[in-house]
This record gives C-alpha cells, structure tokens and sequence, in this order.
C-alpha cells in the first residue's frame, strides 16, 4: 500500500495511491484520523496495516490532479540522519567505510510536500542535494536487534536531504546542523510505501537537477542496512511512531563535482526510488 497525506475540498485527508498512482482513495475522517503520526499510534504497522485494508474497501476514489499531496509524514517526533552510507560514496571521496552508523538531524520543521517549494535561504551560497531513501517508524522502538527491527518499520519514502555546504562545511564550528536544518531543507513523498509491499535493500535511486542526471545508484551499496540503522539507533534513543530516519545518499552530490555545482533559484530537483515514486522541487 501507498500512504498520502494530501489535501482534498480544503480539508487534510488520509489516502490510498491506486490506479497506477494516478488516483487516490481518500480513507474515512470518521474511523481514521487524517495525520499519518496519529494514525501510526494506534498500534503495531501490522494492525494500521488492517485498519488500512479495511478502510480502502470502502474508501471513495478521486483522481489524483484533484488533491494536493503533502509529505507522507509530517510533525513526527524526530528526524534522523545518516552519514557516508554508501560503499560508492565512500569511495567517489577517498573515505575509508564508516564502522559504525553516523548520525545527524534535522527538525520536524524541515519537512515539506512532494512538490513543494525549496527557500534557497540567503544566508548560502552553496545549496546542494541528495536523494535518500526514509524509513518511518511504526511502534515505540528501544534497544532492538537488527532481527527485530523490521517489525518496527511502517515504511519507506522519497527524501531530499538539501544541504547548505558552507554552513555544513565551514561554519558553526564544524557541527552541521544548520547546515541541514534550515527551513524546506527535507522534501518528503509522494508516498508512505508500507514495509510488506517493498524489499529496501535492492531500489535504484537517482537524483536529477534540470533533467540531468548527478546520483545514480542503488541502496545495495548501503554500508548499513535500513534495519541495522534503526537497530543502532535504538540503542540510543526511543524511536517513536512516524520517526523518520533518512539512510544516507550515493555519490554524485555538487559539492564534489569538478568545479563543484550548486543550485540556483529556478532549479527543479527530483528525486526518484524504484518502487516508491519521485519528488520533484523548485528552489525559488
């Protein structure tokens, strides 16, 4: 299944991707609630994972121009990050394979829609992007295994994890969360594929700007696996309902290109996984 939150008749709505993801069907306000986070509450993925099957028996179908998608989740508790996640990535930079997990964050705040604008803040001059594969977390998750942790994932989606290299880079002393918290910084979408009907480790995934292709790789070359990272996680912190967790990027990022190539205002980026779909972002 395919979760959306999208707008429909000036209203928030949960729905169904259906009809080869060109029509929706929009989940009763009566039994569900209409936030992901709220719905992701109400008990383990594989119950929600009911509840959803029970609700799209019934749910109406509208086409999917007569919507507005928004992220698939938005207002979780936490938005984690990982860091040269990519055997293909380490080696484009000359970077020995990490041994463990790198983690960063960004806030809930970043987050916006699957075609939502980029804010190319002024404060940078050096905006660049990486496409990602998220996990969401379904259940309260502390000090898992890697075994157990598939029983705590909901989902997958499409992230853009937007990044002001010189504030990453060069400034705030070397910490990088300004770099990758700053607002618009975390394009989610277009859906919440649910964890039975995707196998996460074998997706290609490619990121374009202006149609010209710069990321173009596939998360087998992940150094950890989506599991192993929410098992490290867990071992720090409760994860919780609609926590997002964005894996890593492969190489192709602007920053290391020769000469390197920021975005622009007027750039669109997309950023597609196989068997999830492609967000697609203007920086204005």
């Amino acid at each position: 299944m395919k979760l959306v939150q999208c707008t429909y008749q000036a209203r928030s709505r949960l729905g169904l991707l259906t009809d080869g993801d060109k029509a929706v069907k929009l989940l009763s306000e009566e039994t569900l609630p209409t936030s992901t986070v709220q719905l992701l509450e109400l008990g383990t993925p594989a119950h929600v994972r009911e509840l959803l099957r029970a609700a799209e028996s019934s749910a109406p179908t509208v086409p999917l121009a007569e919507v507005q998608l928004r992220a698939p989740v938005t207002r979780p508790d936490k938005v984690l990050c990982i860091c040269m996640n990519y055997v293909d990535l380490c080696a484009e930079q000359n970077q020995p394979v990490p041994t463990e997990p790198v983690v960063f964050n960004k806030f809930p705040s970043c987050i916006v829609g699957p075609a939502d604008d980029i804010v190319l803040p002024s404060a940078t001059s050096q905006l660049d992007c990486e496409v990602e594969l998220a996990v969401v977390i379904g259940q309260r998750c502390r000090a898992v295994s890697r075994e157990q942790a598939a029983d705590y994932i909901f989902g997958y989606t499409v992230a853009h994890d937007v990044s002001a290299r010189d504030w990453q880079l060069h400034r705030n002393g070397g910490q990088w969360l300004l770099g990758k918290a700053m607002d618009t910084f975390c394009p989610l979408g277009p859906s919440l594929v649910t964890a039975d009907a995707l196998e996460p480790h074998a997706l290609a995934l490619a990121c374009r700007v202006n149609g010209a292709t710069r990321q173009n790789s596939t998360t087998r070359q992940l150094v950890f696996d989506c599991h192993q990272v929410v098992a490290h996680i867990s071992q720090c912190l409760t994860l919780l309902p609609g926590d997002v967790i964005l894996t890593g990027t492969p190489p192709g990022v602007g920053v290391f290109m020769k000469p390197p190539q920021f975005l622009q205002r007027g750039d669109v980026v997309e950023g597609e996984i196989e068997g999830i779909g492609t967000i697609r972002n203007r920086v204005v």
